[in-house]
């Protein structure tokens, strides 16, 4: 009796092999039977034909045109480095599998986040007596891991609040420590930051706490206050300008970073902490947030964000061959230069509220003199694709956040819309 072929063997034959299925029995049946004596039945069995496909992916079709992403974060990532990751993407070296199946344990994975800690040190130029850490939780559970790590419950900590991100870390270590506000900006709308003569700190201090760059407010310290506690200890936030520039890593103490903003896709957080800072946690300090259990364990006390410190790896590769952190800095400075001019000749349609000398080389915020006009600003930005452009929920406005990925045309074609847009609503 003839039997069809099922939908479930038919997908697994490439379309002519399919084709053929479909018109004939899966079991041909052959029958001829002379009068004499019966002959055997021949049986072809359908199966025998099934092509299986290659499972190796596709060559990748014509890559289609990327916009102008202006995003805080996660945001734009360098063009090479994701050519790289997709092209390791599949089968890593000759490990024979992807960097997200490895064992984090095993030689493999071991040899990259080794090297992705080499590079770093080498952009940043960190002393040994530093230890390099890749974990999770973004630069928000920092927050509560610093004071935890840093002192006791009845330590005084002293914060300078530039801004929300400031201001977060500030209420978050108030459930760990006796912290306190020495100077805030918010009276001003954060658009400033003080002169640190002015900052009354306290000598019993066990730190002093910054946040570096502002991601919202747009304000960034060009310099660094002098911690004036009894241990010297400066601890800062930079996850929005982490390797946009040089830093004098032996002034701090501790200093930690969200990847997603400059070094990495989201899920990725680096601390940098001085050794000798390590191993007093208080004793409520959950296992993952120990700064002493992630050192000792080289950052792999469980399984850590693997392919998002490959990614690390590869745009530290990427930063290095750029010839480091200093021309990096002028690249950056290049961009931001030309779209603050913008402003500034805009004979008031654009205005940036922050003060110019410590307005920032990555979040740069801004408004239109007719408020009304932001919404169709947005809109018609996207449409030239030039995306992520909106304001912060919490300050509205606009934001264009020029990171170390954002190419140069990037800013130059923003600058020149911007123009445009002001000459046909001026």
């Amino acid at each position: 009796m003839a039997t069809a072929a099922s939908p479930h063997s038919l997908m697994l034959k490439t379309p002519s092999t399919a084709a053929a299925a479909g018109s004939r029995t899966a079991f041909p049946v052959t029958t001829r039977l002379p009068a004499t004596a019966p002959k055997p039945i021949s049986i072809k069995c359908a199966a025998a034909t099934t092509q299986v496909q290659d499972p190796r992916p596709p060559a990748p079709a014509a890559a289609q045109e990327r916009i102008f992403n202006f995003a805080a974060g996660p945001a734009v990532l360098p063009e090479k480095v994701l050519l790289k990751a997709q092209s390791e993407l599949y089968v890593w070296r000759e490990s024979g599998m992807s960097v997200m199946e490895m064992s984090h344990r095993g030689k493999d994975f071991t040899s990259i986040i080794q090297k992705a800690e080499s590079d770093l040190r080498a952009l940043l130029e960190i002393p040994p007596e530093y230890a390099v850490l890749f974990l999770q939780g973004g630069a928000t559970t920092q927050f509560a891991a610093v004071p935890l790590n840093l002192c006791h419950p009845d330590d005084s900590v002293d914060y300078i609040v530039t801004g929300s991100w400031g201001d977060k870390a500030f209420k978050e270590a108030q459930k760990y420590c006796k912290a306190k506000v020495v100077w805030s900006g918010k009276a001003e709308k954060y658009t400033k930051i003080p002169s640190f003569d002015d900052v009354q700190q306290d000598p019993d201090a066990k730190f002093l706490h910054i946040c570096a760059n502002e991601t919202i407010h747009g304000v960034e310290f060009k310099d660094y206050p002098v911690p004036k506690n009894k241990g010297g200890i400066l601890v800062a936030d930079m996850s929005s300008n982490f390797c946009s520039k040089p830093v004098d890593v032996s002034k701090f103490g501790v200093i930690y970073a969200g990847a997603q903003k400059n070094v990495g896709p989201s899920g990725v957080t680096i601390v940098i902490i001085r050794k000798d800072l390590i191993g007093n946690a208080q004793g409520i300090t959950p296992v993952m947030l120990d700064y002493k259990i992630q050192a000792e364990n080289a950052s792999l006390y469980n399984t850590p964000p693997c392919y998002g410190i490959y990614m690390c790896g590869l745009v530290f590769e990427d930063l290095l061959e750029q010839g480091g952190l200093k021309e990096v800095e002028k690249k950056n400075k290049k961009k931001a230069e030309l779209l603050y001019r913008a402003f500034d000749e805009s004979k008031g349609f654009y205005r940036c509220p922050v003060e110019p000398s410590v307005r920032s080389l990555m979040n740069v915020p801004f408004t239109l003199e007719k408020s009304e006009l932001e919404a169709e600003f947005i809109k018609e930005a996207a449409k030239e694709k030039m995306v992520q452009l909106k304001g912060h929920r919490s300050v509205g406005g606009m934001r264009a956040s020029i990171y170390n990925a954002m190419p140069l045309a990037g800013v130059e074609k923003l600058v020149a819309f911007m123009r445009d847009f002001q000459a046909r609503h001026a």
